[in-house]
């Protein structure tokens, strides 16, 4: 509710408005950037570190939000206005992804399915609705296992066919799918499937592989997720990694649930993972044909194992008959990989950890020139072995699995010890305020931070979060270490330090990403984006903070929230386009005599 002074500032007619515009424009500014007024409306919790919000102050938040309002009043036309919502079509719109148009482009031999941003922009500036029925999902853990199904494209007959060993049974219940653990397809069980798996490596059950140093599992085609579900449950990070698919799509189910997930695919690109990122990489009846492309694929693996780390393919009968796991073994002894065990349909391969090995055969590939910052943006597939000379070459199983990391294992990065053990601080107490902020109630006519009478928000309000620039990974961290029901997607942003080894390493998911174009995933799939510094770097890439935030309207699920923090300038910006895409906006002052400021958000219900 604004005072009385706004609204007689509106009511006022003739050459007068901008005079006093201006002046109240200054008044705000004076009592916004000056010393702090005395009191504080809530709890304190004071810092040295600069960014970190320390006192929630209703005046001079107020006075925040009505300058900008103000500001924003005061640009007149050149205000967005009207943005309309899109068309019914596109309620499941992934950006860079249009086959059809592939083809028409000369994209061929599979390319055509692959991602392609820069070859013509498809996207618009509307709001993508979500569809008629859609519902909030269900808290963790409920969600895992029960969603709506008006939530997901996906069809009846896709309910008994997913391509996927790992898939669970699904049940349909008028508008509700269910799940059901030991209901799959798989070996009596997905739990069954598991521990064969542990087994076919050497332990006693799959609550061992934490022991064995697997840690991360990339899971490529995933079905409905329930192999990745699972894994969850063993304390492990398994990322569900499929193929664009315009109807029933496993990434979409699998995000639905609350499971890790990106798109991507096997085709001609590298995937945007570093090197030596994962402990296992796993493939069910994924519809990849390894063999294909003189082993490129096998090779890309490669590049994505740890020393010591494992391969578990799960092929049809007919493939393993005719031949097909033959000519993969041939490759896969090129690359130095040991095949551990065979049972049934299930086979286990182990890479080496003997970086001399590679150049030790007579075909020996040549080594990649490796390179501390990041590479090109999703490179084309490389012939070449990747990681042999880096300091990260450490067998799976010498690694320790405590939290956090230890001096040697940090430096190995580039980073001072007490730099990161810094960092891990930093975050714990600005999630605690985070936290505090995520609730209705900054959004009233009275804002107000939470006081000792008010409930904190559920420790399962969230459960998918994006950090947009995860820098060390601290945010996820600080998430771990409050016991948050939440996972992070931990994005390193390219042109920008290289950090992404360091937070795959912690054991947590990550990708590179370029925010100049849209992120690989299906609209509604995070609830809970947040990004630190993020604003600032794409003014210095010279990219559109409009388009920026079309794409996070896009990936938020409604009643989703958003949190930046960024100087005032860029936040500004950003404040004045959340409100025109709908979004209710708070900027937050910090209380520290910095230009840094919280941009808090929270995006609606919007369907018509």
């Amino acid at each position: 509710m604004r005072g009385p002074w706004f609204k007689r500032l509106l009511r006022v007619s003739g050459p007068r408005p901008f005079l006093i515009l201006c002046l109240v424009s200054a008044f705000i500014l004076i009592a916004l950037l000056g010393p702090s007024a005395s009191g504080d409306f809530g709890r304190v919790n004071s810092t040295a570190r600069p960014d970190i919000y320390s006192g929630y102050r209703r005046l001079k938040e107020q006075a925040t939000s009505d300058y900008l309002e103000l500001r924003s009043l005061s640009l007149g036309a050149n205000r967005l206005k009207d943005i309309p919502l899109c068309n019914k079509e596109r309620e499941n719109f992934v950006p860079c992804y249009n086959v059809s148009r592939n083809l028409l482009l000369g994209f061929k031999d599979g390319e055509e399915f692959d991602r392609h941003c820069g070859v013509s922009d498809d996207r618009q500036n509307c709001l993508i609705r979500p569809p008629n029925n859609y519902k909030a999902p269900l808290s963790w853990p409920a969600g895992r296992d029960i969603i709506w199904s008006a939530n997901v494209k996906i069809t009846k007959d896709q309910f008994l066919s997913s391509g996927s060993m790992t898939k669970r049974l699904m049940l349909l219940e008028e508008n509700q799918i269910a799940f059901h653990s030991e209901d799959g397809v798989v070996f009596d069980g997905v739990k069954d499937y598991s521990r064969q798996i542990a087994e076919m490596i050497g332990l006693a059950s799959d609550a061992e592989f934490r022991q064995a140093g697997v840690h991360t599992i990339l899971d490529i085609g995933c079905g409905f997720g329930s192999f990745g579900a699972h894994l969850l449950s063993l304390k492990l990070m398994a990322v569900c990694m499929a193929a664009y698919e315009s109807t029933g799509s496993q990434v979409q189910l699998a995000l639905e649930r609350g499971l890790p997930a990106v798109i991507g695919n096997f085709i001609s690109k590298q995937l945007p993972f570093p090197s030596l990122s994962y402990d296992m990489v796993h493939c069910a009846q994924c519809g990849i044909l390894w063999e294909d492309k003189d082993g490129m694929f096998l090779i890309e693996v490669d590049r994505l194992l740890k020393p010591g780390g494992y391969f578990v393919l799960t092929s049809p009968a007919n493939r393993v008959q005719g031949g097909s796991i033959r000519r993969i073994e041939v490759f896969t002894q090129k690359l130095c990989w040991i095949l551990l065990a065979q049972q049934d349909e299930t086979f286990v391969w182990q890479k080496t950890a003997d970086a001399q090995c590679y150049s030790s055969k007579q075909d020996a590939l040549t080594s990649c020139q490796e390179k501390r910052e990041i590479q090109s943006y999703y490179p084309p597939l490389a012939y070449c072995i990747s990681g042999t000379t880096s300091q990260r070459w450490i067998p799976i199983q010498n690694r320790s699995s405590s939290f956090p990391l230890s001096s040697t294992e940090v430096e190995v990065h580039g980073v001072l010890h007490e730099e990161y053990l810094e960092d891990l601080d930093y975050w714990k107490s600005v999630l605690k305020n985070y936290w505090s902020l995520l609730t209705p109630l900054i959004f009233s006519d009275h804002p107000k931070r939470p006081g000792e009478e008010d409930p904190l928000p559920p420790y399962n309000m969230i459960r998918n979060v994006l950090d947009m620039n995860a820098h060390y990974g601290g945010l996820n961290a600080a998430f771990l270490e409050a016991r948050k029901s939440a996972w992070v997607m931990n994005v390193v942003p390219i042109r920008e330090r290289n950090t992404l080894p360091l937070i795959t390493d912690q054991g947590f998911a990550g990708v590179y990403h370029d925010w100049c174009e849209p992120f690989p995933t299906y609209p509604r799939t995070y609830d809970l984006l947040h990004a630190n510094g993020l604003l600032s770097h794409l003014e210095s890439e010279s990219c559109s903070l409009t388009d920026l935030l079309f794409e996070m309207d896009r990936i938020l699920r409604p009643e989703g929230w958003i949190v930046l923090s960024d100087k005032l300038g860029p936040i500004e910006k950003a404040r004045m386009l959340a409100t025109e895409i709908r979004w209710e906006a708070r900027v937050i002052d910090l209380q520290n005599g910095s230009d840094q400021r919280l941009l808090v958000c929270q995006k609606p219900f919007v369907r018509k």
